[in-house]
């Protein structure tokens, strides 16, 4: 019987787009293009250090140690399944799409199992054909280390998983376009197609209402025992500054720490207020936060 254990792995997931309409219309062929790509995929995911965990119908499921080495991988699959497309007619070109999570994993013998498993699934299924989708824990590890851009997708809701995944597309060139010809024209970027990212705006609806309730009940408490101070206040700004800096952490609009930054100094700029003795304190934690969103702007990518 084989030992249960966890681990922290990347999880590599790809399938194919449009993989009946391929086996419907030339079985035999489809089946030996699919053998023929996912060898050179595996033999590009054992050259990067990673491991074939399964394979099944037209799907491949890999992990590696390093994440790094993960994404670099994908995008060597890409580029060199690209090449093979070239020669094929458009209808006829067999495109992956992947997937790439860093997560906690269940090890069952040769197979893992787990929530980090099934996000690198659904992010495989969000990506364009012959396109890479990774999630923030990936993002967070090969930001600077890799050469290529990437492109935000928002907070993406995924079945059966409890918080929405913020995700990121690599930005690898013309993803399923026709193999490029010469042209005297400069070239003009294309950007990947991206899924439509939704907000989980319902927990912020859910903790707004919480809040406002709780904050409800104590001033209701704070004029029943009335001695002449509006205590409830101090609890009411605390509520506001929470529900702030949750809808700081679901905006995609902005950079989020310079908006939490400015939530903080309007929150100073409150206490000073409601505190007056007549100075003006808050000038000055205003004006080190005003510096620092200042650096975290000019460092942004």
């Amino acid at each position: 019987m084989s030992e249960t254990q966890r681990k922290l792995t990347t999880i590599f997931a790809a399938d194919v787009q449009d993989y009946t309409r391929l086996m419907g219309a030339d079985e035999e062929g489809t089946l030996a293009m699919l053998k023929h790509y996912r060898d050179a995929m595996s033999r590009l995911i054992a050259s990067h250090g990673g491991r074939v965990v399964n394979t099944w119908g037209d799907g491949l499921l890999a992990d590696f140690p390093s994440v790094v080495e993960a994404v670099r991988a994908a995008i060597d699959v890409q580029n060199e399944l690209a090449g093979k497309n070239a020669a094929r007619p458009t209808d006829g070109r067999m495109l992956f799409r992947i997937g790439i999570n860093l997560g906690d994993v269940i090890v069952e013998g040769e197979d893992i199992y787990g929530d980090g498993v099934n996000i690198a699934a659904r992010l495989q299924a969000s990506a364009p054909a012959g396109g890479i989708v990774i999630s923030n824990t990936v993002y967070d590890q090969v930001r600077n280390k890799v050469a290529v851009g990437f492109d935000f997708l928002g907070a993406l809701e995924m079945k059966n998983i409890a918080d929405a995944v913020p995700s990121y597309a690599v930005r690898i060139g013309t993803v399923g376009a026709e193999p490029q010809k010469p042209a005297a024209a400069p070239e003009r970027p294309v950007e990947m197609p991206k899924p439509r990212p939704v907000a989980p705006r319902g927990r912020l609806r859910k903790l707004g209402a919480i809040l406002a309730v709780i904050g409800a009940m104590l001033v209701i408490i704070n004029i029943a025992s009335w001695q002449g101070e509006f205590w409830a206040v101090w609890p009411l700004l605390a509520f506001a500054f929470v529900a702030a800096m949750t809808w700081v952490r679901m905006q995609d609009r902005f950079d989020p720490r310079v908006a939490a930054f400015a939530v903080i100094g309007v929150g100073i700029v409150a206490i000073n207020m409601l505190t007056w003795h007549g100075t003006f304190w808050a000038i000055w934690p205003l004006l080190g936060l005003s510096v620092a969103a200042g650096i975290r702007w000019a460092m942004r990518d």
